[in-house]
């Protein structure tokens, strides 16, 4: 029997926040959502109506409007009698989806949890990127819950990029961006003069169904090929990366100066006789931070400034909008797509030197262990003493070179605090057993045609770590602020690896002898311990490579779950709102507190976080992907100069089609595809991450050194093929042994299962062929 509804569901607790947003407020979406959580059953607008005592024609509507926006957000779905049921339940869950291949896709929950598997039947109606909900129907064979689709509640693609074909008639467009596993239909009117072959961009005009493939037409057509110079913008138009700023934006930051007005520095601290410095890398343009230290009795104070991006971009304004939609710049080898226009990401915000600049200040008490003891916030203005690069503050320092002590002999002291500080805090990082993995980042350099004429591996030294640990603490004091508040903002979670990652890495660390202490729930020093053991082996890349692709992806969300790479219980974004919109709302937070405001009043619901998290996150994971499309394109350009050229590298991925392999010194990744092996059947064996000749028992291993030569490049496809030389070499490039690695040596044989079937025949199809 249905549990009675209550006659007074009692006071909105966030009347007054609707009130401030709305002349004519309705109950809030939290407000709707415990009333029908409460009464435990789908109540329809009209029962709603009843139940909140709203008769009078505007708050119907707005009632009416509000659920309206509610269902488009996935926050309540309406079932056939129009009753509204409560979303992110055990039955009903809403999140993004990602495209697997063969068609399958899973839905990541906005709430974190378990990922959603969706079969490629229920894959027809979506595309990768589109939020949904579904519900939950079962298990599938690997146990994990299976779903189907409920509601599509946001897409993703209104463009999309790719080549244009023309069969018996039919036009259609196979997309570039390998997630995308639907043809586009271009009806012959709006083929815009697309030949066979070539590259186009074109507007969605209907989404795809459960029947129906999608239909579009075409808006651009770039070509037969990629033009040289054009990769950062095809790859940015490949992942729907709004480029052009709308009209209304640049009117707005039309109405900005070059030069902080006097009113905007009334009521702030005066810090411009602080001898704050930004320390950033040579090409850099948009400073975000500054820093200061003095030594104090028991430690050091340390000031983070951080530019007030919140004070030029108020809520709900177009470029408020604008940023929110892009979510974060993103950066691409020679350019950069910004979050906000120049006028800010440059200028009015950024903390140049000698010039008044406004800013959020994050003032800490370091302790001589490195502990965060104390910290507060407050609102001021300031005037950068320097523009310090990496390099310099290395050489200020560490070097101790004359030449440039002497350009910045005004702030010498205040660098040789910094480092000392560095030292204490590194040491707190190693007491708390942070993550640290050995990874090697690349630098182009570009000839004056603007093609790349050299890869090289970029210096990370102490004045880079020094910087960001004064961000992290700076980080975790606003982390900690606003839990201490209790006001709503985003935190930046990374979770511990599940139990599925866990398990698949303690298979591996079997096989060589090696044990992840912890249990179910390993802490990050459990990771740090095992490191440190593995330091001196000759196998350490391989188990440091297997370790770091067992974490979880870290992501924006409104409640607090810690950072476990950083071994913290509290972390959040604030120190780079130029950049990232996360950042920006956290600064909001921190002022709304900082002017008198109370948690339930802030701008944001939870609800409205969720979402925004959700979004910022997927915005994140884009940029990351366009960004390596458009270096890969750069690098297949390059390469295609090499071809028949033989190089060394290593072996950076193990699939059941084949080997990826990163040459020495280019740093460039290309495929041995499986048919290129010895004659041989190869078993892949995912957990030991090797595929083994079934006569020959040759085995090849992720971090395996290999002598190649490049086959074939693809610029416009992104790929490389190599041919396979001589293998496994030794540190110096020379052949180990016979060349061959047989099975059974001082490793457990795996079990045939599945993933030992032959592979010969498999290759990567049309979309395969990158990671």
């Amino acid at each position: 029997m249905a549990r009675k509804r209550k006659n007074q569901p009692g006071t909105d607790p966030y009347l007054e926040r609707e009130q401030r947003k709305y002349e004519n407020p309705v109950p809030s979406r939290e407000f709707i959502l415990a009333q029908l959580e409460e009464n435990a059953r789908p109540l329809s607008r009209g029962e709603l109506a009843e139940l909140f005592g709203l008769s009078d024609d505007d708050a119907l509507e707005g009632l009416r409007r509000r659920l309206r926006a509610m269902e488009r957000d996935g926050q309540v779905v309406r079932n056939r009698r129009n009753g509204y049921l409560v979303v992110d339940n055990e039955d009903l869950v809403r999140g993004r989806v990602r495209s697997g291949p063969e068609g399958w896709g899973v839905l990541r929950p906005d709430l974190g949890g378990q990922e959603v598997f969706l079969s490629p039947r229920e894959m027809r109606n979506l595309l990768h990127g589109d939020r949904a909900v579904v519900r939950i129907v079962g298990m599938d064979r690997q146990d994990r819950p299976e779903g189907e689709i409920v509601e599509v509640i946001e897409r993703a693609n209104r463009t999309v990029a790719g080549r244009f074909f023309s069969e018996s008639g039919v036009g259609f467009l196979v997309p570039d961006n390998k997630r995308i596993h639907q043809d586009v239909i271009i009806p012959p009117a709006d083929q815009a003069g697309a030949d066979n072959g070539d590259l186009v961009v074109a507007e969605l005009l209907n989404q795809p169904t459960r029947r129906r493939q999608p239909i579009g037409r075409v808006i651009e057509v770039v070509g037969r090929n990629i033009p040289a110079g054009s990769e950062i913008d095809v790859a940015a138009r490949v992942h729907s990366i709004p480029v052009e700023w709308p009209a209304e934006v640049e009117t707005e930051a039309a109405t900005f100066g070059d030069k902080v007005p006097a009113a905007a520095k009334r009521g702030r601290e005066d810090l411009r006789r602080v001898p704050l410095v930004t320390i950033d890398g040579p090409d850099a343009r948009d400073f975000d931070d500054a820093v200061y230290c003095e030594p104090t009795t028991n430690g050091w104070k340390l000031l983070v400034a951080i530019a007030d991006v919140a004070h030029y971009v108020q809520p709900g304004s177009p470029l408020d909008r604008e940023a929110s939609e892009r979510g974060n710049s993103v950066y691409f080898p020679r350019s950069v797509v910004p979050m906000l226009p120049e006028v800010l990401s440059n200028g009015l915000c950024s903390l140049n030197p000698k010039v008044d600049r406004l800013c959020m200040v994050c003032e800490m008490q370091i302790s001589r262990e490195g502990k965060l003891r104390r910290s507060r916030f407050y609102e001021g203005v300031m005037r950068s003493s320097a523009r310090l690069t990496y390099d310099e503050a290395k050489a200020i320092h560490i070097d101790r070179d004359p030449g440039v002590r002497r350009r910045y002999r005004g702030v010498l002291k205040h660098v040789d605090n910094l480092f000392a500080l560095y030292r204490a805090l590194r040491k707190d990082r190693e007491r708390r057993g942070a993550i640290d993995f050995e990874t090697t980042e690349t630098e182009l350099e570009f000839d004056e045609q603007g093609q790349i004429a050299a890869v090289r591996p970029t210096e990370r030294h102490d004045a880079h770590k020094l910087i960001e640990e004064c961000m992290v603490r700076a980080n975790v004091a606003a982390a900690r602020f606003l839990e201490r508040k209790r006001v709503p903002a985003l935190f930046r979670v990374h979770e511990r690896p599940n139990a599925e990652r866990l398990d698949n890495l303690r298979q591996f660390l079997a096989q060589t002898g090696l044990r992840l202490e912890g249990g179910d729930k390993p802490s990050p020093k459990d990771y740090a311990r095992l490191m440190q053991r593995v330091h001196k082996r000759p196998d350490r890349h391989l188990i440091e490579t297997v370790l770091l692709r067992s974490m979880m992806a870290a992501d924006y969300r409104p409640g607090n779950d810690g950072h476990f790479g950083l071994a913290l219980d509290a972390y959040t974004h604030f120190t780079s709102p130029i950049r990232r919109y996360p950042d920006l709302v956290v600064h909001r937070a921190i002022k709304h507190t900082l002017n008198g405001g109370k948690p339930g009043e802030f701008g944001y619901s939870h609800d409205e976080l969720v979402t925004l998290g959700e979004h910022c996150s997927m915005t994140d994971r884009r940029a990351e992907e366009a960004s390596r499309d458009a270096e890969m394109t750069l690098k297949c350009r390059y390469m295609s100069a090499h071809v028949g050229d033989e190089f060394t590298g290593v072996v950076s991925g193990v699939t059941g089609f084949g080997l990826f392999v990163e040459l020495d010194n280019v740093y460039v990744d290309g495929l041995i595809h499986i048919t290129n092996l010895e004659s041989d059947f190869f078993h892949f064996d995912p957990i030991g991450h090797r595929l083994t000749g079934e006569r020959t028992g040759k085995e090849y291993r992720l971090t395996d050194r290999i002598r190649v030569r490049v086959a074939r490049v693809d610029i416009d496809e992104r790929k490389i093929d190599f041919e396979p030389i001589a293998h496994p070499l030794d540190a110096n490039g020379e052949l180990m042994e016979d060349g061959t690695r047989r099975r059974g040596s001082g490793r457990r044989q795996q079990k045939k299962g599945k993933s030992g079937q032959r592979q010969r025949q498999r290759g990567r199809g049309r979309r395969g062929g990158q990671r």
